[in-house]
């Protein structure tokens, strides 16, 4: 519990980085030994999005932007990875990516290799397979190029997998779930001040571009929070 209102108050400390990769440097440098522990309890779905894109696309090349510690890695196993012919860390913090470099180490994962980059900026050496997207996609500033440069990285039928929160249009697509006023207006107040940007247009976004292989939209608590749920999704979808 000390460790985790360590990590809020961090959260929560003004950022006077100037640009994009000075703002996530120093948002996360403080974190980054507890950054693991804590997002278990703050970042919804994630166990559940990684198993099933395995699932769906478990060999060839993965690219994991936005991945941080390399959080990918703990939820599977050391046979499960090796199926892929290689898997790209990408992230522009290197204080997040000197703990994934310690976890690839210590797994002894001699085909994941971490790369310093931002997302519209990396440049694959081969067409990707899977590309993945881990509570990073509200924190990118220009969320649709990143989505528009994954499907052009993509092989054809090459899968995509984003989990994330967000809120709800005002009048949504038919099927998916509507969000209630003070939802829709509270919690992007709420994350914007750690510059995390819930938007409306993700998913739908996300819908029209790729063919929807899975989806689930749902609830989760926040750390030291005792009221309250945010909403997320995750999302699989195919390039055809």
């Amino acid at each position: 519990m000390i460790q985790d209102i360590k990590t809020i108050y961090q959260m929560i400390k003004p950022n006077s980085g100037i640009n994009h990769t000075e703002r996530i440097e120093q948002f996360y440098k403080s974190q980054a030994e507890n950054y693991d522990k804590f997002r278990k309890k703050l970042l919804n779905g994630r166990r559940q999005l990684f198993q099933n894109t395995h699932k769906c696309q478990g060999d060839g090349v993965w690219v994991d932007f936005g991945a941080g510690t390399g959080a990918s890695l703990d939820y599977l196993s050391d046979e499960q990875l090796q199926q892929y012919s290689k898997i790209y860390l990408v992230d522009i913090s290197e204080s997040l990516l000197a703990h994934a470099q310690e976890k690839i180490a210590k797994r002894q994962l001699t085909n994941v290799e971490t790369v310093i980059s931002d997302i519209v900026n990396f440049k694959a050496p081969e067409f990707c397979d899977l590309v993945t997207f881990s509570y990073s996609l509200t924190m990118t500033p220009q969320w649709y190029k990143a989505i528009d440069h994954t499907y052009n990285i993509l092989s054809p039928n090459g899968k995509i997998g984003v989990v994330d929160f967000y809120i709800s249009e005002k009048y949504p697509l038919s099927g998916l779930k509507t969000h209630d006023p003070l939802t829709r207006n509270f919690w992007p107040s709420f994350f914007a001040y750690d510059n995390v940007f819930l938007n409306p247009d993700h998913l739908p976004y996300l819908i029209n571009k790729f063919e929807t292989v899975e989806l689930f939209e749902g609830e989760g608590r926040l750390p030291v929070v005792p009221i309250g749920r945010v909403p997320y999704f995750s999302f699989i979808g195919q390039k055809s």
